[in-house]
């Protein structure tokens, strides 16, 4: 079995900064915009009052709004840039799909949100020891476009090449699995955050509910099946009072609809592990933090208005109690990835069925060491030299919850994974690459 302890995984893209001509980010994040409204299709039949022409326009108005789908966070063309299958194909498209699935080593990976934090930071993990990789984004506007423009020049950069679609997209899913014979799948399309659940709850059931079954049929239907790893999420622990976090503790009490989602994908996966034979291993990732990471995350636009001036705000528990996380520096969770991916063993099945017992594994990737979000501000403020100024509020009824810690002992022991980043390393690295990729320059930066 391999073990992490001999593997050795060169830190990837943390020391990677943009390039002259690379795009040079802006301190102005774009809110998710607003959902499109319901619109109502209103009109009064006075057909004597209007002409042929204007009639069948009319019908032919009517006719795409009853044939068209349900609204869904993907499907927003202001959400995203993922291009139709219909647009994937052609000699060169299939070219740059042969040549990034090129392997080494026997092991051909399909990643999934390959333009994503963690899925850019694996993917090139993958591709440079050797591993043919192919990776697939919708690249939806959930944060800056930009920022995941530029981890996709990074992939290219790394020889992977990332297909622009939905893991909704049955079609599409079936034609990359004709052309290509993945040995692995990287699951880490979803669609992110807490709070956000809030405003657009659909986005979750589309993308970590829908979208996953939609993956998971493709490789069912698969011959040979690969096996599949997958991103959990330690939200699904809940309300969990009882810490650390352990894997054989329940999770039968979501505290928001991203952690019942992520939940929810834990039992259908178990369903098509027992059903199909797929090879299933869900990794559950505890707040995943450093170069290249997610707008939307606390240390990332603390950083962000520290540096402009800006209040942040810190929340606290009732009676004052503190708030704090089990953050995870990305290359220990990349190193945890690829020690998963490479202990999986076969998928049993064949064209959908079962041929006899397939592995089903869950594993924590944390740190085992919470970090209070007031000692996260602190530390940022040292590496910027710049004063934060704190506004200290009692935590809302949004979905958080008020401490995370992992117990790694099953990872440590079954996967060799062995953290090795502290907080002060972890938040230098991204604070570095923070003000080079933002092109600050002391305070004038805007």
């Amino acid at each position: 079995m391999t073990q992490l302890k001999s593997l050795s995984i060169p830190s990837h893209m943390d020391h990677i900064l943009p390039s002259s001509n690379a795009t040079t980010g802006k301190f102005k994040f774009e809110k998710p915009p607003p959902l499109f409204a319901a619109h109502r299709l209103r009109f009064y039949y006075s057909l004597p009052k209007l002409t042929l022409w204007s009639s069948l326009f009319l019908l032919l108005i009517l006719f795409c709004f009853v044939l068209s789908p349900p609204f869904s966070y993907s499907d927003n063309p202001r959400r995203s840039l993922g291009n139709t299958t219909a647009s994937c194909s052609g000699a060169a498209w299939e070219r740059r799909v042969h040549s990034s699935a090129v392997s080494f080593t026997g092991r051909t990976v399909l990643v999934t949100g390959a333009a994503g934090f963690v899925g850019s930071h694996a993917a090139v993990a993958l591709k440079r020891r050797g591993d043919g990789v192919l990776g697939l984004d919708n690249f939806n506007r959930y944060y800056d476009i930009e920022l995941k423009r530029s981890r996709e020049n990074l992939l290219t950069r790394a020889g992977v090449f990332t297909v622009h679609g939905d893991i909704n997209d049955a079609v599409l899913l079936n034609k990359l699995f004709d052309m290509v014979h993945f040995t692995h799948v990287l699951h880490l399309a979803a669609q992110a955050g807490v709070r956000y659940a809030m405003k657009n709850p659909n986005s979750y059931i589309h993308s970590n509910i829908a979208g996953l079954v939609a993956l998971l049929e493709a490789c069912k239907s698969a011959d040979p099946q690969p096996a599949v790893i997958w991103a959990s999420s330690s939200s699904v622990y809940g309300l969990n009072s009882k810490v650390p976090f352990s894997e054989r503790d329940r999770t039968d009490s979501p505290a928001s609809l991203y952690a019942a989602t992520k939940k929810a994908g834990e039992e259908i996966a178990h369903s098509y592990n027992h059903i199909h034979g797929l090879s299933i291993t869900g990794l559950r990732f505890f707040t995943v933090y450093g170069p290249w990471g997610r707008p939307d995350m606390a240390y990332f636009f603390f950083a962000r208005d520290i540096l402009k001036g800006k209040a942040i705000t810190i929340y606290e528990g009732p009676n004052h109690r503190t708030v704090a996380r089990d953050f995870t520096y990305i290359d220990d969770v990349v190193k945890g990835c690829l020690s998963a991916l490479d202990t999986a063993k076969k998928s049993t099945g064949s064209g959908g069925k079962k041929r006899g017992g397939a592995q089903f594994r869950i594993y924590n990737l944390g740190n085992k060491l919470p970090v209070s979000v007031g000692e996260i501000v602190n530390i940022l403020e040292r590496l910027l030299k710049v004063k934060a100024k704190r506004k200290v509020v009692q935590m809302p009824r949004n979905g958080d919850v008020l401490f995370t810690h992992a117990n790694i002992t099953l990872a440590h022991k079954e996967l060799g994974y062995k953290p090795t980043v502290d907080i002060e390393l972890g938040l230098e690295k991204f604070v570095k690459w923070f003000l080079s990729y933002y092109g600050v320059k002391k305070r004038r930066f805007w």
